[in-house]
């Protein structure tokens, strides 16, 4: 007992720790130093083994007493035959004098001995208890995570699984949702179309508008060429005139002067017969004539060019005239075209407001749908984690649940081992018992 490894404890230690956590009731208040030292009482040390045997093994006290004519040395027998309980408290020499005649420092020992073994039982079960209610608990948890996942896979299959009252209306949406994207690619197509055609519309207008503007041009420059022809018309016939005049009083010179002529001539013709030498008149005469038919010639051409004149005059009044319905065409039909374009550009910015307002609507709707469907996605996702977390959380709580059963049943599994094979050594250690009372009776 030199080399034990358990500490010897102090008597009154011994005391309150038996008397706290053995005994009971009035054995607990009876029970007190003078039962253990300086003398100890074998009916005080006997009882207390008595009841250390039935708060390890679980003995009812009737037990004890169930064997006829051994109402004391039962349990002190029982106890004796208990010697691999006391190995484990490291108390290898223990004899049946240590109950029937006990003494102080040896009864110490092995009390604490069996208080050690009782710490230490006390430890391990409280360890035992807190991993029994971790268990527990986390069965507990384990079941309400199962309850939470099975709801939340109800929630999943709820919110994944279109009802069937609302599959209509999901067709529908769907539907919808389709015709708008159509309809929508349809009006794009017809924008992308109408602005092309407003494009060339605008590159015929800036043609068109070059055109007016060389036609603009080009009606200036007549009006200026009209006018420089006008002013010389205005000053021709005013010449022609002064000219016509002239014309005419040689005319009527020459008129006179063919009279004249005449009458000389008849004169000369009466007296030619007898006037043969007056060749110089008739010379004089001869170049009159030839002055007069030059001056006619002269005004034959002046009467050509006036007449010439005048038919140019003429024929640049009315290409004046047809300029003048030109240009009051062109007028009228710009102006048509202009009021056509700017009716046009109403009815198109109109169209354009009322399809861009449209369009506005379908893609606001299209935003709404797109946001909750990523609402839903997101919640969706959410409930994903949260359901992966749960399953992973439930999978290392099974496998903590199943490492500590497996733990737990191992401990049982040695601990029945362990009860049955002490059952087993206190029967024959119960029958040896009997068998040497039998014998001490016989000696006695």
């Amino acid at each position: 007992m030199t080399e034990n490894t358990f500490p010897v404890y102090k008597v009154d230690a011994i005391v309150t720790f038996f008397r706290t956590e053995v005994l009971t009731g009035q054995e607990a208040k009876h029970f007190t130093k003078n039962d253990l030292a300086p003398s100890p009482k074998p009916d005080a040390v006997q009882r207390l083994y008595m009841r250390i045997l039935q708060l390890l093994y679980r003995f009812k006290p009737e037990c004890h007493y169930m064997v006829s004519g051994y109402t004391v040395f039962h349990p002190v027998c029982l106890f004796c035959s208990r010697r691999q309980f006391l190995r484990m408290c490291y108390v290898y020499d223990f004899s049946l004098n240590d109950l029937l005649a006990p003494k102080v420092k040896r009864t110490v020992t092995i009390l604490s001995g069996i208080m050690n073994y009782l710490h230490f039982r006390k430890q391990r079960l409280d360890m035992t208890m807190g991993h029994q209610e971790r268990f527990r608990e986390d069965m507990d948890k384990l079941q309400a995570y199962s309850r939470g996942t099975k709801d939340a896979q109800k929630k999943m299959d709820k919110l994944t699984t279109i009802p069937p009252e609302q599959q209509a209306e999901a067709r529908e949406l769907d539907s919808a949702l389709s015709d708008l994207q159509t309809n929508t690619m349809h009006q794009y197509q017809e924008v992308n179309a109408i602005n092309e055609n407003i494009a060339e519309w605008k590159t015929e207008m800036a043609e068109k508008s070059q055109k007016l503007t060389q036609l603009k041009v080009d009606v200036a420059t007549l009006k200026e060429n009209i006018g420089k022809l006008k002013s010389q018309i205005v000053e021709s016939p005013e010449e022609m005139k002064i000219q016509m005049e002239k014309m005419k009083e040689n005319v009527k010179n020459i008129k006179l002067a063919i009279e004249t002529a005449d009458e000389r001539l008849v004169g000369l013709q009466s007296n030619v017969q007898g006037v043969t030498h007056s060749e110089a008149d008739i010379q004089l005469i001869f170049k009159l004539l030839q002055d007069l038919q030059s001056s006619m010639n002269k005004t034959q051409q002046h009467q050509e060019e006036a007449q010439a004149l005048v038919c140019v005059y003429e024929a640049q009044q009315k290409e004046l005239k047809n300029h003048g319905v030109e240009e009051g065409q062109l007028k009228r039909s710009l102006g048509m075209k202009m009021d056509k374009e700017s009716k046009q550009h109403i009815r198109r910015q109109k169209k354009k407001e009322i399809k861009d307002q449209y369009v506005e609507d379908v893609l606001g709707q299209c935003d709404n749908v797109h946001q909750k469907r990523e609402q839903i996605a997101d919640q969706i996702q959410e409930r994903d984690r949260d359901s992966q977390h749960l399953r992973s959380q439930m999978t290392n709580l099974r496998d903590t649940c199943s490492q500590e059963t497996e733990k737990a049943q191992d401990l049982f599994d040695r601990l029945l081992a362990a009860l049955d094979h002490f059952h087993k050594r206190i029967q024959n250690h119960v029958v040896e018992g009997n068998n040497d009372i039998v014998k001490m009776t016989a000696n006695f």
